[in-house]
């Protein structure tokens, strides 16, 4: 595909992470468990896999790639893992999904927080910067998982048992993240933020609220969290902000509606760009779309699967859209999957054949509603 000059947001894009291809699951079992490759070898497994991600992406007529992050194990750990402060502690017992458990690795704050200048996941931008002709992008965890996903007794400094202070350099240390992958030349910066959803459920709200943390008041510091993180990226600097129950071998941890935290998504937290997962009664009704503030904010709802392989129909995304128009402006809005294929390396139960069908409706979606990609 010929270079664009098209930039975000887009009527059709992604959540970011794809399925692993066979030879980098190979690879990585050989590197970290067998001890049978060397860090360069596994490397040139997985820049050649992530080459053919992009085209992959680029054919189907996405204009926002990522590196379906082949690189990583889950979605947010390997992250926080190169943050400084953050260890990653395994365990005896993982945490709990619907009817599975995500294996057992733990984030640990052991001193003060900060961003490292040569955290691995710049170089990861820079390589599929350098092998696409359209717009890359990259998916990190969102502020509020340094905070959600961290148990108290693992945040060890004793300033850090004030949730102020924490928060304050949590949202301090994604500043800083987000100047270094503006100057790593990155002008697409996408934040999975998921706890906003998480916090909308009555179970997560009771659980909260069971350790002394009023949930409607996490919300709002989340909010402030992204706020300060991204308040003074530049101009031509777009944010987008993912938002899901849930996804892990194509199962979920949280549901309700989206009410108890519209107003602190669209209105406090200055996110451009709002990927929101809309694929089952869990994510509740269309109504809180109606608090999106006009004007040039995008929200991608996620009316398509990746949980499951079976096909959605276009005029019944239309439909959808029809509705979706009834509380935000049509113009407003986009598609995009309701997450990631794959948060974690063992991926959804989904085909890689399943994933491009649905990569390809997406777009056609788009091409349909709007007339393209880039309208």
């Amino acid at each position: 595909m010929p270079a664009t000059t098209a930039t975000p947001p887009y009527r059709a894009d992604h959540v970011g992470s794809l399925l692993r291809p066979a030879a980098v699951k190979e690879a990585r079992k050989r590197f970290y468990e067998d001890k049978a490759i060397d860090a360069e070898e596994l490397k040139a497994v997985e820049d050649e896999a992530i080459r053919d991600a992009v085209k992959m992406q680029e054919n189907a007529g996405l204009l926002a790639v990522t590196d379906g992050e082949y690189r990583r194990s889950f979605w947010h750990y390997d992250f926080m893992g190169g943050l400084s402060g953050f260890d990653l502690e395994e365990r005896d017992e993982g945490v709990q999904f619907h009817g599975v458990k995500l294996r057992p690795i733990f984030p640990t704050i052991k001193d003060k927080l900060d961003f490292p200048d040569d955290h691995p996941m710049l170089d990861h931008f820079s390589y599929v910067a350098s092998v696409t002709g359209v717009t890359p992008k990259i998916s990190i965890p969102g502020p509020s998982c340094c905070h959600f996903r961290t148990a108290k007794a693992d945040i060890h400094p004793k300033e850090y048992a004030d949730d102020e202070v924490l928060f304050a350099d949590i949202a301090k240390t994604y500043a800083k993240a987000v100047k270094a992958f503006y100057d790593a030349g990155c002008r697409y910066l996408q934040m999975d933020d998921i706890f906003f959803a998480y916090l909308c459920d009555p179970k997560h709200r009771a659980d909260k609220q069971a350790v002394g943390e009023d949930p409607d008041w996490l919300i709002d510091r989340y909010a402030w969290m992204m706020h300060e993180a991204i308040k003074d990226r530049p101009d031509d600097m777009l944010i987008g902000m993912h938002m899901c129950r849930g996804n892990f071998v194509s199962t979920y941890a949280a549901e309700g509606a989206y009410d108890p935290a519209a107003d602190a998504i669209f209105n406090k937290t200055g996110v451009d760009i709002y990927f929101m997962e809309y694929d089952t009664e869990r994510a509740g009704g269309l109504e809180p779309l109606r608090l999106l503030p006009k004007g040039s904010k995008r929200v991608l709802p996620g009316f398509i699967t990746t949980k499951v392989g079976e096909l959605e129909k276009l005029d019944e995304l239309k439909r959808k859209f029809d509705e979706a128009g009834k509380h935000a402006d049509i113009g407003q809005l986009g598609i995009a999957p309701q997450c990631g294929f794959a948060s974690t390396e063992e991926g959804n139960k989904v085909t890689e054949d399943d994933q491009k069908r649905k990569l390809d409706l997406v777009v056609k979606t788009a091409e349909a509603i709007w007339g393209g990609v880039d309208k």
